[in-house]
């Protein structure tokens, strides 16, 4: 069993390519207890380590894209090839109600891929809006619809769905689904313009912020969201990434 202060070695079962620059791994391992928007911390000895959010837990899934050097050296793994993690670290995603509507934008889609699956086992009506900078670069469309969700898309040159930026799906998907609570994960200029929206709406949401993150655990600080970001979203002051989130709910009757 893998505990979050140490690492534990696994073996990586399968690759998949996701799209041109980005893979994702599946090792010989499952993570029973791990929550949708909870993360790891990826090691190669003697190169680096780095968080990753779960695509699935079991078997354990992590999706990563080929933009730095670690990033790199993990794209070039192969099936049988070792990859050590310490997991399942962070505080993951929590649903409220039956219905929900995800938002994922770029490699944020990730994590939202292992909780829609979680909630489409118990039966619950889930939608999902994507968003890329084109086609190319949209992430488990596929695997969305394969899983009954109801499925938008938005790209910025228009080869894919809607033309412009993911949060201009909500009003359409919102009046198709009629949503209980909201859930996002990607850049924070799609996460500002979704609490937003969501304040509005008077619906309750669950985002997922990204950080620089070193040791994972609370220890370093290094992950400290800034005192100006906490107070636009409403969240509590010195918020760590790796300790408070991933996953932060906002409160819809905060206003800036």
């Amino acid at each position: 069993m893998n505990q979050a202060g140490l690492f534990t070695a696994y073996r990586i079962q399968e690759k998949r390519l996701e799209n041109a620059q980005t893979c994702s791994l599946l090792l010989d391992g499952s993570l029973p207890d791990a929550l949708p928007g909870q993360f790891v911390m990826a090691w190669l000895p003697g190169i680096d380590e780095r968080p990753f959010s779960l695509s699935d837990n079991d078997p354990i899934r992590i999706t990563v894209a080929d933009v730095g050097s670690f990033s790199h050296a993990l794209n070039q793994l192969q099936p049988g090839d070792h990859l050590w993690l310490r997991c399942p670290l962070g505080k993951g995603f929590m649903p409220r109600g039956h219905s929900h509507l995800l938002l994922g934008g770029g490699y944020g889609a990730a994590p939202l891929k292992f909780l829609a699956k979680s909630l489409c086992a118990q039966g619950d009506q889930v939608g999902v809006c994507l968003g890329a900078r084109s086609c190319a670069d949209l992430l488990f469309v596929e695997e969305f619809e394969s899983l009954d969700c109801q499925v938008w898309l938005a790209t910025e040159d228009g080869s894919a769905g809607k033309q412009g930026m993911l949060t201009a799906l909500l009003p359409e998907a919102q009046n198709a689904l009629k949503p209980e609570t909201i859930y996002a994960c990607g850049p924070i200029g799609m996460l500002l313009a979704t609490a937003s929206w969501a304040r509005t709406a008077g619906l309750p949401a669950q985002l997922s912020f990204e950080s620089v993150m070193r040791c994972g655990v609370g220890l370093c600080g290094s992950c400290e969201l800034p005192e100006e970001t906490c107070q636009q979203f409403g969240l509590t002051p010195d918020f760590l990434v790796c300790h408070d989130g991933p996953v932060g709910e906002i409160s819809t009757n905060h206003s800036k």
